[in-house]
């Protein structure tokens, strides 16, 4: 089920500090009507600015957090999970045919996927992205009430490549509360590199080189430090 939890994954988070957030973007950002990127890494290939993780660049915003989705059987990233106050998205990267219109096939996939699910709902609406899918899965609440999983799944086609989002928290069903997640993700840079890889193939993700554990209490209960420099990043399982 597309909302269901992966046991087989780990993740990890990145805290981007002061020294690394770019200046420009210490006011926050703003809400945008409609998206021109993300972009590829010919029509972007300034690296200043931006969180290498290999196939993806990230804009390094004021208090935005990364968590990297790991695969636990092979410690591959599998994910890049951007997050703003209570909103998410995640994006992968895969290869795609040069025709394009690999969203196309990938929208309807997710629609007969959700649609199987006994009281789900799901649809399809226009964003800053063009068409994307809006789905709402019933789930229990903590305190055992009905609830719903609320996620909207955008999509973008590249040059011979193809970035999915799928967006949660807040930025899901509140307008005013997704614009400045909408921002991130338009700004995302994808490089595609001249490796060859069958569509859908996910392309290779890589952790920044100066990253560093996040302090954290050790079953005994003592802190685990951390180095001086470089982002953030802690395991949570």
């Amino acid at each position: 089920m597309i909302f269901g939890r992966n046991r087989n994954v780990k993740t990890e988070t990145v805290v981007l500090p002061e020294e690394l957030q770019d200046p420009r973007d210490q006011a926050g950002t703003d809400p945008v009507a409609e998206a021109t990127g993300p972009y590829d890494i010919a029509e972007r290939p300034e690296a200043e600015g931006y969180l290498d993780l290999g196939s993806l660049r990230v804009p390094m915003v004021k208090d935005l957090k990364v968590r990297l989705d790991l695969e636990d059987s092979t410690k591959r990233i599998i994910g890049v999970t951007l997050q703003l106050g209570q909103s998410s998205v995640q994006a992968q990267a895969f290869a795609a045919p040069r025709s394009g219109g690999l969203w196309d096939e990938i929208r309807a996939e997710i629609l007969e996927s959700v649609t199987a699910t006994e009281g789900a709902q799901v649809g399809e609406q226009e964003g800053p992205f063009g068409t994307e899918v809006a789905a709402r899965i019933p789930a229990a609440m903590p305190d055992g009430s009905p609830g719903w999983r609320v996620a909207r799944f955008v999509g973008v086609d590249g040059p011979r490549w193809f970035l999915r989002g799928v967006v949660g928290g807040e930025a899901a069903f509140k307008d005013e509360a997704a614009g400045a997640l909408n921002d991130v993700f338009s700004r995302i840079v994808v490089r595609r590199g001249d490796d060859p890889h069958p569509p859908r193939e996910l392309l290779p993700l890589t952790p920044p080189e100066n990253m560093r554990p996040v302090p954290q209490n050790s079953p005994s209960g003592r802190s685990t430090p951390a180095p001086e420099r470089g982002p953030e990043i802690t395991e949570v399982r």
